[in-house]
């Protein structure tokens, strides 16, 4: 039997193979890594191609690590449930209570105030992208865009910002919004950053080993747009919103933990989060989605329940999902940029579907 605590293992047979030679074709040519982590009641495999690099000697492994861009939002998701557990925060906290000192909030015009729930569920009213973000990004748009835009120009954007929505009243989509989550987590778990404490509250207890911030960790996918190597991913004003990196054995612990949260090799706070992550808060416009905290949850006509959330870097692109009925999940990853992005992640989620269909036929 495989337990959360044993480390994700390439399964001896072909299972997954057919399935990781479609995301290879999604991903294109401009991809030379691509990794399909797949977990099925007690089966699991991790299922890799290519390498690191165009260049490179090294392999893609299961400990190969990505860029996940916006996946990173499900990190600090759990990361507010857990501090929400442990009473650090409440979900209905005011955005003020967890300022840094001197910083000031933004002004908002209609109800208020803005809380920390509003943040997690993208109703914040807060825009996409803060002020200022998208004049320091010129020079850098097609690499790095968020490199020069680091917690100084956070204070200053937030002081400038104009709330016009009754937070809690709009759904938009807001990288602002769940970046300044993440600053403020920080601060009520004692302002030590949030790398550190994403390690210390979720990665080191569900045994995540290579999950990091850190901008060039050791084996490393090199991130390619249109075939062309870039830099590291550098997002140090918002990393709530996009600075994780993981491989693939790592995001099959941590969807597997999603799907068992009483058996997750975690405490009683982290335990609940995992749960509370899950539960749908609010639906979608124009859609029959609802919304957890962060992730989007999709009811089958069956009854099952998908849940799953994509990113993006302009270097790799990744997609995670499970659906705790069949006790199915799927990662996604490959290093190429946002040209194939809308190909590769449609095709994973296809793939997750496939499994999660296979698991309810039995």
């Amino acid at each position: 039997m495989i337990t959360l605590e044993e480390p994700a293992r390439l399964d001896d047979g072909p299972w997954g193979e057919r399935e990781l030679a479609g995301l290879v074709r999604a991903a294109g040519p401009g991809a030379s890594a691509v990794t399909l982590a797949v977990a099925r009641g007690e089966r699991q495999a991790v299922r890799c191609s290519g390498r690191v690099d165009h260049t490179s000697g090294e392999p893609c492994t299961p400990d190969t690590v990505f860029e996940l861009g916006s996946i990173s939002k499900t990190f600090t998701a759990l990361l507010l449930a857990e501090l929400a557990a442990r009473g650090d925060v409440a979900l209905d906290d005011p955005v003020e209570r967890h300022l840094p000192a001197g910083w000031q909030p933004p002004e908002v015009r209609r109800g208020g105030p803005i809380r920390l729930l509003h943040l997690a569920t993208h109703t914040s009213g807060l825009p996409r992208l803060p002020p200022g973000l998208v004049a320091s990004a010129v020079a850098a748009w097609n690499s790095n865009p968020y490199a020069a835009y680091g917690d100084r120009q956070l204070r200053a954007g937030l002081a400038r910002t104009t709330v016009r929505h009754r937070p809690g009243e709009r759904f938009g989509y807001s990288n602002f919004g769940v970046g300044l989550l993440g600053r403020l987590l920080t601060e009520a778990g004692g302002g030590a950053g949030y790398p550190e404490l994403l390690a210390e509250r979720v990665c080191r207890p569900l045994g995540l080993r290579a999950t990091t911030c850190a901008p060039d960790p050791p084996h490393r996918a090199i991130g390619h747009r249109h075939g062309r190597p870039l830099p590291p991913w550098r997002i140090p004003g918002l990393p709530g919103a996009g600075a994780v990196r993981a491989g693939g054995g790592d995001l099959l612990r941590y969807l597997r933990a999603h799907l068992r949260p009483d058996g997750a090799p975690a405490g009683d706070a982290l335990r609940d989060a995992l749960r509370e992550v899950q539960r749908p808060r609010l639906r979608l416009p124009r859609s029959g989605d609802q919304l957890g905290l962060v992730w989007n949850h999709r009811r089958t006509e069956d009854g099952r329940d998908l849940l799953f959330h994509s990113g993006g870097t302009r270097g790799c692109t990744a997609l995670i999902a499970f659906c705790p009925q069949t006790a199915t999940a799927v990662a996604a990853l490959c290093n190429a940029g946002p040209s194939r992005w809308e190909n590769f992640a449609q095709a994973a989620y296809d793939v997750f579907k496939e499994f999660a269909r296979e698991a309810d036929d039995g």
